[in-house]
């Protein structure tokens, strides 16, 4: 008769330490929370006095899945030699984003020192002018529930945030740092505005108090996370024994670069590779140009001769080569030490490399329209402004143009009305109209049209 051992489930009695008392409250519990911010905290050599309390988006799923591990999850660091599984403590307590009651609990308590978030860009309801959509039906709920009561459940980051400090305030506390994670340039700023937006419609004294005792930090952040599978679950239970319902798969990279103000204090994320720095604006003009710069050139080119993926597309020597020419232009042109412009591309190859996370080109291609002004364009501006050609950006831009043609990647654009217009008539009409689109200014320039044009001929007799 075979006995068959009941696999066990996460607990801080045999898996984990004890949880830390809560002094930082999370919203938005995705995986690159976990697999960053949470991470960070867990190496902080402070981390035993920084406990976190994490909310969720919209879905109460991740919070039914780590409520019985007691906020354990295992983290699974995913290298080019194989898997590193890792128990992370640091997450305390888990609730769902309907459990208001408790966020306003988290923010009369006196040991709370720091929210930070990741709600992606959407969850910040931001018009075109970048301020909140005061008329978005969401933002417009809250706003008509905080003005009936201020402890009456929200929905929206903003709201859960002025509902928040308005509690805060009211209980006679101090001050506190809120903290923007998501991948999106500027986002302190953007934060902080669609914050006191929604603060002064709700309460205008508010404002006042919020511009003293609260300071918006402005972080960086960087670390491929993709979405947890059974194979991750099977994984942990033939390395660890244990069954855990949520762990998170990502890559060994992982950069924060955090800008700001702590008046309550935070831990010492530095000791755990965290940079502190006064100004996070040239390590976004960094990885916007290198990292995601390279990641379109690649998501466009690399597909025209058949690539799937980054890891398959830069073991080939012609990608590489147009990865390395893209990076020396956009080199030129960032204020950051040549050393460590150096290492940061070898840290990308090394990131691109990894055969263990697939990267999908295809998903890297949508939305260039957007994409392309932000990581291709400045540089392209910068060279020409300096008196070169500059080839790496060109080829970018003909494999934009080939890919709106057909070529590669399948075309997936939130300007789904406008960009298909641009791929009518001739290979020397679309380029006209793709420059034209992204440099109206310099579209004229028969110098720029020709070493476009003279791109996309090469590229697609390669495809």
């Amino acid at each position: 008769m075979t006995v068959t051992t009941p696999v066990q489930t996460l607990s801080r009695a045999r898996h984990g330490r004890p949880a830390a008392p809560v002094r930082i409250v999370h919203l938005g519990v995705g995986n690159f929370f976990r697999a960053h911010q949470a991470w960070y905290t867990e190496h902080a050599p402070d981390a035993a006095e920084w406990g976190i309390a994490a909310f969720t988006g919209r879905s109460a799923a991740i919070a039914d899945a780590l409520r019985p591990q007691e906020g354990l999850y295992t983290l699974i660091t995913r290298g080019a030699a194989g898997d590193e599984f890792e128990v992370i403590s640091s997450v305390s307590a888990v609730h769902a984003a309907d459990e208001h009651a408790a966020l306003l609990g988290y923010f009369r308590s006196p040991a709370l020192a720091i929210v930070t978030l990741t709600v992606t860009e959407a969850g910040y309801h931001r018009g075109p002018d970048g301020g909140l959509d005061l008329a978005a039906p969401d933002v417009a709920a809250d706003l008509a529930a905080l003005r009936t009561a201020p402890d009456a459940p929200v929905r929206t980051a903003p709201g859960r945030l002025v509902a928040g400090l308005l509690a805060r305030r009211d209980a006679g506390l101090g001050p506190l740092a809120i903290v923007s994670c998501d991948n999106l340039s500027g986002n302190g700023e953007a934060l902080a505005r669609v914050v006191y937006d929604l603060a002064v419609e709700v309460d205008p004294s508010l404002v006042g108090w919020i511009a003293a005792n609260v300071r918006f930090g402005t972080t960086m952040v960087d670390r491929i996370t993709p979405a947890t599978t059974d194979e991750h679950r099977a994984a942990v239970q033939d390395a660890l024994g244990v069954h855990d319902a949520a762990p998170v798969p990502t890559e060994p990279f992982a950069e924060w670069v955090i800008q700001g103000e702590f008046p309550a204090g935070r831990p010492a994320w530095e000791e755990a590779g965290a940079r502190i720095v006064p100004d996070v604006e040239p390590f976004e003009r960094r990885k916007l140009a290198l990292l995601n710069g390279s990641h379109s050139l690649l998501a466009y080119a690399a597909t025209i001769v058949g690539h799937e993926t980054v890891a398959d597309a830069i073991t080939d020597p012609r990608c590489r080569g147009w990865v390395e020419q893209w990076w020396d232009e956009a080199c030129a042109h960032l204020p950051l030490p040549e050393d460590e412009l150096e290492a940061y591309r070898e840290a990308l190859i090394e990131r691109y490399l990894n055969p263990n996370i697939r990267h999908a080109l295809a998903q890297i291609a949508s939305d260039g329209s957007l994409k392309l002004p932000v990581r291709i364009v400045p540089t392209l501006r910068a060279e020409l402004a300096a008196g070169r050609t500059p080839r790496g950006a060109c080829r970018a831009v003909a494999a934009w143009v080939l890919h709106l043609r057909g070529a590669g990647a399948p075309v997936r654009d939130v300007n789904g009305d406008a960009v298909p217009a641009l791929a009518d008539g001739t290979l020397e009409e679309t380029v006209a109209k793709v420059l034209a689109f992204l440099v109206p200014e310099l579209a004229e320039r028969a110098d720029l049209r020709e070493a476009v044009l003279d791109e996309a001929r090469v590229l697609g007799e390669l495809g």
